[in-house]
């Protein structure tokens, strides 16, 4: 079973606080045959040496440089320079439960190609964690245990960006890390369900989740939401729109707002409907909104729902279940 050589690709930058229990976890685990490819992104404090004096102690720790600038140009060097069957990514802020590696290979060995291994995650930070990231952990593992994280990927990310792994051709067929989009980890993630590889059910946490103010996902222009839209309105309009149906947006808040600009950008034609009845009859971009009752006019409507209020979406989805109309090929949850 240990004859398949797993590639970790590792970026980090400015981690000198966290990479030696990043480091520490990988070395730590059940499942021994693997490289670290990990590369340092422009750091400017101690973790090129603290990794250094690693690398020099274990020839599985392959150290580099990045001549790019950013996530995506160290994972491309990361995988360029991998030789493994099997590729899985890390954060060098993070640590790995210590079987980790062992239990997703052999989900994978289980399921053959075409599928990705993932697992439960767990957040944990000094400060403690917020309500926000607890609700995310909670979302993201329930679809882990089902399998089911494509149901609502134009939520978030649904795959989580350091707890993956999948075939080497599968990912390169995925264009591995080509193309200059960020987040990095959701644009592969919509390439996944793009070329329909399966998620394997885990129920098991393999990996630990450090948060704190200054995490990259936290500060960097590139995570910010809009970014996170664009991706989603660029994926859906390839995938799931159906130019043969009415398209409809729900809500007319900043995203819904956001989302009819980006329709009529591209001139694609759409309804809008709210329930808020001081908005109701008005024109925002020359769209008139209309009540929600205003969709028994239409025929075989797809609907993008950009309601954020939890009791308004069960409100939404058991409308939806009344008239036979299913996720995924009916109405999308875009928050």
């Amino acid at each position: 079973m240990q004859s398949s050589l797993i590639s970790i690709l590792t970026p980090f930058k400015n981690t000198e606080d966290y990479i030696i229990d990043c480091i520490d976890s990988i070395l730590n685990q059940t499942y021994t045959n693997w490289e670290l490819l990990i590369v340092d992104d422009s750091s400017t404090d101690d973790s090129y040496k603290i990794v250094q004096k690693f690398a020099a102690n274990d020839n599985r720790i392959k150290l580099f440089k990045n001549t790019g600038h950013g996530i995506i140009d160290a994972l491309r060097i990361a995988f360029k320079e991998s030789n493994g069957d099997y590729i899985t990514r890390m954060d060098g802020d993070d640590i790995m439960s210590e079987n980790k590696l062992e239990v997703l290979i052999n989900n994978l060995h289980i399921s053959g190609k075409k599928h990705v291994a993932t697992g439960l995650v767990s957040y944990f930070s000094k400060q403690g964690i917020s309500d926000g990231y607890k609700k995310y952990e909670q979302w993201l593992n329930n679809l882990i245990k089902t399998g089911n994280n494509y149901s609502e990927i134009y939520k978030e990310c649904t795959i989580p960006s350091p707890c993956w792994m999948i075939h080497r051709e599968d990912l390169i067929c995925a264009e591995a890390f080509n193309p200059t989009i960020y987040p990095e980890d959701y644009d592969l993630t919509f390439r996944f369900y793009m070329h329909q590889f399966k998620i394997i059910p885990c129920k098991d946490i393999l990996h630990y989740w450090r948060d704190y103010e200054t995490r990259t996902s936290r500060t960097h222009v590139n995570y910010a939401q809009n970014t996170f839209l664009d991706i989603k309105m660029r994926y859906f309009l390839k995938l799931d729109y159906n130019s043969n149906r009415p398209l409809v947006i729900w809500g007319a808040g900043l995203k819904g707002k956001t989302i009819a600009k980006k329709l009529i950008e591209k001139k694609i034609n759409f309804e809008w409907v709210c329930n808020n009845p001081k908005k109701i009859g008005k024109y925002i971009f020359n769209q008139q909104l209309k009540p929600f009752s205003y969709l028994e006019n239409l025929k075989q409507p797809q609907s993008i729902i950009t309601v954020a209020n939890p009791m308004a979406q069960k409100t939404i989805k058991s409308y939806f279940k009344t008239q036979k109309m299913y996720a995924m090929t009916d109405y999308y949850f875009f928050c």
